[in-house]
Formats: C-alpha cells, structure tokens, sequence
C-alpha cells in the first residue's frame, strides 16, 4: 500500500495523512483545529498571472502620485519613495527604513521569488537553490505590510484635507488593488509551493523515511515529516537542508524578553510625539492619543476608532495575550489548549497592523511639505513604536505552541499519533487523520 504524504500541524504537533480535498475546502488539524492546508480552486497558472499582475500594479503604485495636493499656488505630488527619501532627509532613518523595509522592499521581494518558484514548478524543473528562494519565501511571508500601508495613506488623506485642497492620484487606486492581489497571494506559502512541487514529483515526499519507533518531527522551512535522532540539538532537513529543532530553542524566556522590552518601549512610545506639525503660527507636537482625537475633531471618527484600535488596543492585546500563554506554560485539558492556541493565531493575525501610526506620520511628512505653509516630521515616538511592533512580532515567532500541547495529560489515551512521539506506523498512518471543512 503506498504510503500518503505526511504533515504536521504548527499548532500543535499533531501528524496527519495529506489527503485530497474537494476544491475551495480545507483540511483541518483534528487535535486543535488549525487550518493545515487548503485546495485552490484556482490552477498553479492561475496564481502565477495573478503574481505577474501583483508586480505590474507594484510599479505604478511607488511610480504614480498617491495623491496630489495644493495649497497657496503650490503642488505637491506625493509618492512612497518620496517620502522615504524626505524622511531619511529630516534625520529620521529608522521610521525611514522600517517602512521601506515592509511597504516596498519586502513585498516587491516576497512577489519576485512567488513567480519564480510558481515559474519553475510549472516548467517541471527546480533549480538548485530552490530550497534557499523558499527560505527567504517563508520569512517574508509574516513582514510584507502593503494593506497596513494602504489603510495609512487614507488616514493621511484625511488628516490632511483640512489643509489642503486633496485629488487622490493613480498610486492611490494601485495600492487598493495590490492590497487585494497581495491578500490573495498569501495563501501561496513556501510549504504550499513544496507541497506542489511534492505532489508533481519533483521533491521527496513528506514523511518518505519516518521509520516505526523512531522520533518524528516536522521542518519549519519546508514542512517534511522526519525521523531524529533525539529531541535534544540541532538537526538539517533531509529535503531542504534548513537547520531545525524538535522544539524551540528557550522559547520561554526568548518570548519573555521580548516581551518585557516592548512593554518598557511602549511607554515612551506613547509619552514621545510620533510626528512635528510645523505652521506659521508654530509648531505643535502630536502622540498616538492625540492623532486619534485629532481624527475624531475632523468627523473621522471610524479612521478615528481604527487608528486607538490598531496602535493602542492591538499593542497592548498582544503584550496581555503573550504574557498570559508565558504564565500557563501547561495546558490541562483538549478545550483550554484549543482556547490558548485560538489566542496564539490572533496574536499571530493582529501582528502586523500595529504598525499602522509609523506609516501614517511618513506619509504625512511627505504630503505635508509645503515649506513656510507646513511641514511634518518624525517624532522620537514613531521611532519607539515601530521597534515595539518588531519586537512583538518577534515574541509571537519565538512563542512555541506545541509545547503547551506536549503537558496535555490526555495525549496518551486519546488514540492519536503526535508528531515527535515514538510511533507505531503500522498503525498509525494507514487511516486519514485530515477533515474537510
């Protein structure tokens, strides 16, 4: 009987059977519920013209001006190099670089490597440093912030349209359809593209050596399903090649650190102006509070409601969500570990749009910058956030799940076969272990 394609869920350890599912349904971890993978309805080709088409729209959305704007006889138009460049120029780098980092450079690097992987699956011949591109690939994936950066250049419209007379350029309507290609481009994952490489036969199957009473483990990179040595140490990836760890390496106090530097950051970060409004009249200076009352003052108030949402509640749900899956290390009972890992893929989900204030005041200082009328400038608190937003990120992806699945008391007599366990295969691996949703 030949054997199916292996996979561990992320979440939770749990092996399962790939098995084929219907087209626009997904198969779901039976332990914890996690989405493992979904079947497109849409054909590899398909995915590769909507990347071709995500890069053209790319180009004009830095080349054309996200917005034009006149004040007093004179024209500003205002696009994201620009502003990046006349950030950097008002002493400003960090915001700067962050911002270029994961509103241009990333996301036009995540597109270029998605076609040249979905190209060379479709050519039916990998090239030899396919595994690196889908390294790079898999890290990208959580940094690319073009819809944060999207919905921070409508609150910089708006915030701006009492000062000056305001046309929405071409860039803008760019990045309202890059936002949606990209959403959709980011369920093309690197483990998804090694599965279709996986199931046309041009990489080893998943779970090809696992071995009866050996220990098994998944790699973070690619997905295969091997056997180890030992749970202690390093080991590479028979398929790949990327270094892996059967857990986390001090996942706790890793997460920890991170955690406890944010939380000291985002005192400053909220005590310190994120942006200098210069005017003849003078210069005032706004926080992160205050923009959202300013917001509210202009009749704004949903931009208002979504700016406190994503720099005020979102920071903070994340620091509370982390410090409390940190103080329960062990999850007694299958409904309180399915709860704490619900918790775990929210802060996993709300990552991102924290950084939303940090593209706002670079988008302002460059739609602004009407010298001797206006001018707006990066605070020390813009840069204070956004190193808060990186470092809660980097908590979440210190943060192992799994070994709050590994105390479950009921793992042993509930009848399944966890990834990482010594395995019986003649019994385990026969019968799917998937469910379509």
């Amino acid at each position: 009987m030949t054997r199916r394609s292996l996979i561990a869920c992320p979440h939770c350890a749990q092996l399962h059977q790939r098995i084929p599912i219907a087209k626009g349904a997904s198969a779901a971890c039976l332990r914890c519920g996690y989405v493992l993978y979904r079947q497109s309805a849409l054909p590899l080709k398909g995915w590769l013209a909507l990347t071709l088409a995500a890069l053209i729209v790319f180009a004009m959305a830095n080349y054309f001006p996200i917005a034009t704007l006149a004040a007093n006889g004179r024209q500003i138009n205002a696009t994201l190099p620009n502003a990046l460049i006349l950030t950097w120029q008002q002493g400003r780098p960090l915001v700067a670089l962050m911002t270029g980092l994961f509103g241009f450079a990333l996301p036009l690097t995540q597109l270029l490597f998605l076609f040249w992987a979905m190209h060379a699956i479709i050519l039916q011949r990998l090239p030899a440093d396919f595994h690196w591109g889908m390294r790079v690939l898999h890290v990208l994936s959580s940094w690319c912030m073009v819809p944060v950066l999207l919905l921070g250049i409508l609150v910089a419209i708006v915030k701006l349209s009492g000062l000056a007379q305001v046309e929405p350029g071409p860039g803008l309507w760019a990045f309202g359809v890059l936002a949606v290609l990209l959403t959709a481009l980011s369920r093309v994952t690197a483990q998804r593209l090694w599965r279709m490489a996986e199931d046309d036969g041009l990489v080893s199957q998943s779970g090809a050596d696992v071995e009866p009473g050996r220990i098994v483990a998944a790699c973070h990179s690619c997905g295969n399903v091997q056997s180890i040595a030992s749970v202690s140490g390093s080991y590479s990836c028979g398929r790949c090649g990327a270094n892996n760890y059967f857990r986390k390496p001090d996942s706790v106090s890793r997460t920890w650190a991170f955690v406890i530097t944010a939380g000291v950051l985002y005192i400053p970060a909220n005590i310190l102006p994120v942006m200098r409004i210069r005017m003849p009249t003078g210069v005032t200076a706004h926080t992160i509070l205050g923009g959202v009352i300013e917001l509210w003052r202009l009749g704004s108030w949903d931009l208002a409601l979504i700016v406190f949402v994503a720099s005020v509640v979102v920071p903070m749900t994340k620091l509370f969500a982390l410090a409390v899956l940190l103080m329960q290390r062990q999850w007694k009972g299958v409904a309180i570990a399915r709860q704490r890992t619900r918790l775990y893929e929210l802060v996993e989900f709300i990552g991102q749009w924290s950084m939303l204030d940090v593209f706002v005041v670079l988008l302002l200082s460059a739609m602004a910058n009407f010298p001797g009328l206006s001018q707006v400038t990066a605070g020390p608190g813009a840069a204070s956030f956004g190193i808060v937003v990186v470092l809660t990120m980097f908590a979440a992806m210190s943060y192992d799940p799994r070994q709050g699945w590994d105390a479950d008391p009921g793992r042993e007599s509930s009848g399944l076969q966890f990834c990482g366990r010594p395995m019986g295969l003649d019994q385990s691996l026969d019968n799917p272990a998937t469910q379509a949703v």
